[in-house]
């Protein structure tokens, strides 16, 4: 009985036509014999798996084949491909550099370069892992490198190519090797199957071949596992369930739960696959690429950078139809938030639950506080309490003195002119706080006019009179003071308002300072509730109000203790004798 050969050995390529996956590259290095333009040196780069090794030693063959074929490979039949073959050609020599990386080992590389072919025309070093050379390895393989005798070629091959100091990369041809597609993976391992009198799903294939993560050689592996397991029989689900990974099932299925908001499901689904054993970094990363899929799903035109079975797009298709775009951008960005913020979070699966309920959120009508995403809903602005009519939305100043309102008399202004109509209902008493009862236009979604009742038009300034009552500063005051107290809860509101008393600069115009522009922008904000109550109390709808930061000395109500102990010694000498006295001191 023959022996078992596994399949990356037993179906390691053998000649350039064999190689999966790199067509160009083999393309390229077929012409460079034909011509006979041959380098002294190559570096071979990639990734594990792809064929560089393999590559290198169907090179060294090849040039030293007495008879090649018309397509430019090795014969298998002369004296020189038969040692090849058997493994006695002398003419090949292969260094693992990851055990025989000092500089004694280069040393005796380098004796052996010295000795010239018994037959065929070149010795060829293949020379692997060349980055884990020593640095001193290194510069003492460098001038052999350079200038090797005219019958040596060495093939350097590396997955690290970063690691390699630029003096070998400048001495090499340097060929970078493609990772291998998922569908050239499938056909190679259709092909095995094929040879092995294996049945095998093309979905079970696909799987396997986006487990091996590009590389041919842990695809055949898994390959040869899951044969086993299977008993030749290699379907979907015992490859899914062999190798335990998610498959699309799983995440359509939680797809399906942030579709229909369906909080508990998405809950449910992800202790399943906890259970399951899968890492909550795997699975977030997995549903990240999941929502990947379904954005290029979305699209004929971009299905095909989808890698994967025929029946698995035209799921992921009919899934991504259900979608909007904006929904599947959304949630791709909450999943690579949680991506980037695993590895800090202190409860990881609070992060990643946290993450699915804000998914379930997306479709709702306001999935943020702001009310900015899909929904329909307007952003919540706040307000500051009225007593009858709705506060229009605050201008943010653009400089330290900003008036809030313009001065009525030079020109009586049109309604095309004016943004938001202030409200004037009749005059009342003293103001109260009400959150209820207001009636606030209506916005029609379908045709976006604003609504108005037949109340609201009837108290538009622009069809009433201006009144211009007399009245004196004291009522002003006490106008202003009214307000304070009116207003209980707004306590950053009515601190200002205490501190900051309107003061005239002409006429009906007054002017408040105030001490920094957070200040500036919450009396901006009240203004004009602000004014409408004291164009009511005072009868007077000229008053206006500029609001500007005081730049000067700061105001008593900003002192510190030391500052207001100094201002009462000044004021009060008698008192600064009473402290000396009993010896008293700011603690």
């Amino acid at each position: 009985m023959d022996n078992y050969l596994v399949s990356a050995r037993k179906y390691r390529p053998s000649t350039f036509k064999s190689v999966v996956g790199q067509k160009a590259l083999t393309a390229t290095l077929k012409n460079s014999i034909a011509t006979d333009r041959l380098a002294h040196a190559y570096l071979f780069c990639g990734s594990r798996g792809v064929g560089k090794t393999s590559c290198a030693r169907i090179f060294a063959k090849t040039i030293n084949c007495e008879h090649r074929t018309a397509d430019g490979d090795a014969c298998n039949e002369c004296e020189s491909c038969r040692a090849f073959n058997e493994g006695r050609s002398l003419n090949i020599v292969e260094l693992d550099a990851a055990s025989n990386n000092s500089v004694d080992d280069i040393r005796q590389l380098v004796d052996q370069v010295l000795v010239p072919p018994t037959t065929g025309r070149f010795r060829v070093f293949i020379v692997d892992e060349v980055h884990m050379l020593s640095t001193q390895a290194f510069n003492a393989f460098l001038k052999t490198l350079e200038e090797p005798p005219a019958y040596v070629v060495f093939i350097l091959a590396t997955t690290e190519k970063h690691k390699i100091i630029p003096t070998i990369l400048s001495r090499c041809q340097i060929y970078d090797f493609n990772r291998i597609t998922i569908q050239d993976m499938v056909d190679h391992l259709s092909y095995v199957a094929s040879q092995e009198g294996i049945t095998a799903d093309p979905a079970a294939l696909n799987v396997i071949a986006r487990k091996a993560d590009g590389a041919m050689r842990d695809a055949l592996s898994i390959f040869d596992q899951v044969a086993a397991s299977s008993m030749g029989n290699i379907t979907y689900h015992s490859t899914i369930e062999n190798l335990n990974v998610l498959d699309y099932e799983y995440y359509g299925r939680l797809v399906n739960a942030f579709l229909s908001q369906n909080v508990p499901d998405a809950l449910l689904i992800y202790k399943e696959i906890r259970e399951r054993g899968f890492d909550s970094h795997f699975f977030i990363t997995g549903l990240a690429s999941h929502f990947r899929d379904l954005m290029v799903a979305r699209e004929p035109s971009t299905l095909c950078l989808l890698e994967a079975s025929d029946d698995t797009r035209k799921m992921m298709a009919e899934q991504a139809q259900k979608c909007t775009p904006q929904f599947i951008y959304s949630a791709m960005d909450l999943c690579n938030n949680a991506d980037l913020n695993y590895r800090t979070a202190s409860n990881k699966q609070f992060l990643i639950e946290l993450t699915l309920i804000k998914l379930c959120q997306q479709l709702s009508p306001s999935p943020t506080n702001g009310g900015d995403g899909e929904g329909q809903l307007k952003k919540i602005e706040p307000v500051a309490p009225s007593s009858t009519a709705t506060m229009p939305k605050p201008v943010t100043p653009a400089s330290a003195t900003t008036p809030v309102m313009p001065h009525p008399k030079a020109q009586p202004p049109t309604p095309q002119h004016v943004a938001s109509p202030r409200v004037t209902p009749s005059p009342v008493p003293a103001p109260t706080i009400k959150h209820t009862g207001i009636k606030a236009p209506m916005i029609s979604i379908k045709t976006g006019v604003t609504k108005t009742t037949e109340e609201e038009i009837a108290h538009n300034p622009f069809n009433a009179p201006k009144r211009n009552s007399n009245y004196s500063l004291d009522a002003l005051d006490s106008a202003w003071e009214t307000y304070i107290h009116a207003h209980p809860t707004a306590h950053v509101l009515i601190n200002t308002m205490r501190a900051s008393r309107p003061q005239k600069v002409e006429g009906d115009n007054y002017v408040i300072a105030v001490e920094n522009p957070n200040q500036q922008d919450i009396m901006a904000h009240a203004m004009p509730d602000i004014l409408n109550y004291l164009h009511n109390s005072l009868s007077n709808d000229y008053i206006t109000i500029s609001i500007r930061i005081n730049e000067g000395e700061a105001a008593p109500h900003t002192w510190n203790e030391r500052e207001v102990y100094s201002h009462i010694v000044e004021t009060t000498p008698y008192l600064k004798t009473v402290i000396d006295d009993l010896k008293l001191t700011l603690s």
